[in-house]
């Protein structure tokens, strides 16, 4: 596959993602220069032609300096006070930044469900592009002040992929406190080497994440794995970028050190994109050999390659696919019952109807259901 690492103002549809950490100083609050210099960097990228969309965290940290809230991890409910109260501080910040380039801006809070449920992610999406037709810059962050732990992204990384999937964006930037992804952490190996181009996310790659950096910032590199995943199966480029200094953005076209993760040179459709982002899977479904090279050549899982499986799923729910080695190939929607899955598991499709008492569906997750995810555009023995 060839790449083309093209200059960021000539992309069309950009996602930038802010971490916490970068926005707020736990001593001082908001760092109003950083946010003016990034606003110029975002004015330059409209001025360019570009759409930009920006998924800021820093609700809850500003929202701890606001009330001076003690250091440490704080109870749910104290984390959706800071936000109840950093929303707000986060929204005017933004806005009057943006103002004085004469953009407007857009406050959207989403929360899990509103990305993993089909029709609420088709009427955000409907929001967030009527929002960019008319010109502004929605501003999106997670609900933190409903959002419980059980139904909660818990990090903007993939929450930013989810989103620049939904809109169909051509570049996701993730500006963090780390100016890409290492062999291993820089923090514990000094020998850990840079990785300035991912061209596929393998279990190899994903073997180099690490945890959370800080307690400003809840995603590490992990969930920077993930939302490449999610971003680059819809052939959308990512770039994971240091935002410790000003006009982070504009220091990407001058040679600062990144990470580009490439786009999958044949996206899958829009339907398929939602499919394969599911950050929650109900369950998941191991395959043998013959049916991972079946799926890859773009037929449907038959209950006859199937090993095993996990997960109270039911019809039409989503389920990873796995090898029997553990690595994650697909995704879809299964077309049985938990229940029913298992008894047909390993099974001839001639002998559904003798299993289950009625003539059933050919497939576990037919082809128009499925998507094959990063892991296997790798080739197999």
């Amino acid at each position: 596959m060839e790449l083309e690492r093209k200059p960021v103002g000539a992309y069309r549809r950009i996602v930038v993602k802010i971490g916490s950490a970068l926005l707020v100083d736990r001593a001082s609050g908001l760092r109003h220069d950083w946010l003016t210099a990034l606003s110029e960097d975002i004015a330059a990228l409209r001025a360019a032609g570009a759409d930009v969309l920006v998924v800021s965290s820093g609700a809850i940290a500003l929202g701890r300096s606001v009330l001076d809230m003690p250091s440490g991890l704080l109870k749910l409910e104290g984390s959706q006070a800071a936000a109840a109260v950093g929303q707000i501080a986060l929204a005017r910040a933004w806005s009057s930044a943006l103002a004085a380039h004469d953009i407007i801006a857009g406050q959207v809070l989403l929360t899990l469900g509103d990305t993993e449920d089909r029709r609420r992610y088709l009427n955000a999406r409907a929001t967030v592009s009527e929002l960019l037709k008319l010109g502004a810059i929605p501003i999106v962050n997670e609900n933190d002040t409903v959002a419980t732990t059980e139904i909660r992204y818990g990090d903007n990384d993939r929450l930013a992929a989810r989103v620049a999937t939904m809109i169909g964006a051509d570049l996701l930037i993730l500006l963090s406190d780390i100016d890409g992804l290492y062999s291993a952490s820089p923090s514990v190996d000094p020998e850990a080497r840079h990785i300035p181009v991912v061209t596929a996310i393998t279990p190899e790659i994903e073997a180099m994440a690490g945890g959370a950096a800080s307690e400003l910032s809840r995603g590490g590199m992990r969930t920077k794995i993930d939302a490449g995943r999610i971003a680059t199966n819809a052939g959308c480029a990512m770039i994971i970028a240091s935002g410790k200094d000003a006009h982070a953005l504009a220091q990407i076209d001058r040679g600062a050190r990144t990470s580009w993760f490439a786009p999958n040179p044949t996206p899958v459709t829009a339907r398929k994109t939602w499919i394969a982002g599911q950050l929650t899977p109900m369950g998941t479904l191991t395959i043998d050999r013959g049916a991972e090279r079946a799926l890859r050549m773009g037929k449907s899982l038959l209950p006859a390659g199937v090993r095993a499986l996990t997960g109270d799923f039911a019809r039409g729910d989503t389920v990873a696919i796995c090898t029997e080695e553990g690595n994650e190939i697909a995704r879809g929607l299964v077309a049985y019952d938990a229940e029913e899955a298992n008894r047909i598991a390993g099974c001839k499709t001639a002998e559904i109807e003798t299993i289950l008492g009625y003539s059933g569906r050919a497939a576990m997750v037919h082809r128009d259901d499925l998507v094959l995810t990063a892991g296997a555009r790798q080739p197999i023995a």
